[in-house]
């Protein structure tokens, strides 16, 4: 009997390792907004979803989330949720359209501000964003903590750009609150600004007027689909921490207090080197350092055979 059990325990890790279903990165996400958020997620075409995709963070919660390698999706914060009389979920910013608190496979309604992943990609890299080219509705920032490479470092946007967004893009709320600002082609639907038709090309696309507000407020965030040279890291066996509304401090913090952000001057850049932002070791409760199980950053494939090889053996004395 026992023999038996471990056959099929080889077999099970096996599939396992094969299937590439194991934790490649964890993401924590967390709210530090003086409002609910409800953060949603959508995995790229073709990928498995994550075990949620969507979900609420009170003030000051945060949540762990596994993806396996080679993952690819978007993360996005709602605002303004609420169920109807019938039970019918909405949003008024970043609503996903499936009626329920899960997406279920449905991507944000425009404008949103996006955090952007793709783990495992060319050379084993993760290359990550934060895009402003569908709009903004809430302050984000990616931090990611415990990684290498020489472009592993912070991005978002973290300064509240609702409030300094031009007229002609605002998004208010019936109260008159400004919650949103569109992107400029999302409010004209101009070629030039959509970079589509006559101006798909790097070359045929520039920053217009309208993105060029958002880079200046947000110099690490794409604010318009060809910002690439500035606006897409990667990283080698990172972790990630995403933060909603993260807290700007006008005191500098030493260099040995930010992590995985490179040095103040970079963390400092996120918003014009005028404040900086409090980092992934400022989230209450959460460890420094998250273990990977058969992590594809931590362990190869040869070494992983090597365990299920070893249960195989194990099998031959019972």
């Amino acid at each position: 009997m026992a023999k038996i059990y471990l056959h099929v325990l080889f077999l099970t890790l096996t599939n396992f390792l094969i299937s590439g279903v194991y934790p490649s990165a964890t993401f924590t996400v967390v709210n530090k907004c003086e409002f609910t958020v409800w953060p949603g997620i959508l995995s790229n075409a073709g990928i498995a979803p994550l075990s949620t995709t969507g979900f609420a963070l009170q003030k000051g919660e945060s949540r762990i989330i596994n993806a396996p390698s080679s993952w690819g999706g978007r993360f996005w914060g709602r605002t303004r949720c609420s169920e109807d009389s019938t039970g019918k979920f909405s949003c008024l910013t970043g609503d996903c359209g499936s009626g329920k608190i899960d997406c279920a496979g449905n991507g944000a309604a425009p404008p949103t501000t996006l955090a952007e992943f793709t783990l495992d990609g060319d050379s084993g890299m993760d290359f990550y964003d934060v895009s402003l080219v569908d709009g903004y509705n809430v302050p984000m920032l990616v931090v990611p903590q415990g990684g290498s490479g020489v472009n592993c470092t912070s991005t978002g946007c973290i300064t509240d750009l609702n409030g300094a967004c031009p007229s002609n893009l605002r998004v208010t709320s019936s109260d008159g609150e400004d919650v949103a600002c569109k992107s400029a082609c999302l409010a004209f639907g101009k070629e030039e600004f959509c970079c589509n038709g006559a101006y798909s090309t790097p070359d045929a696309c520039k920053p217009s007027s309208y993105s060029q507000v958002f880079k200046s407020a947000c110099p690490r965030a794409y604010s318009y689909a060809y910002d690439d040279k500035t606006s897409t890291f990667t990283c080698a066996g990172a972790d990630y921490f995403i933060t909603f509304c993260p807290s700007p401090n006008a005191s500098k913090k030493s260099s040995s207090e930010i992590q995985n952000g490179g040095s103040e001057d970079n963390a400092s850049s996120l918003i014009n080197n005028t404040m900086v932002y409090e980092g992934a070791s400022q989230v209450s409760g959460a460890p420094s350092i998250y273990a990977h199980f058969f992590s594809s950053h931590a362990i190869a494939f040869p070494g992983a055979f090597a365990v299920a090889a070893a249960v195989l053996r194990l099998c031959q004395f019972f």
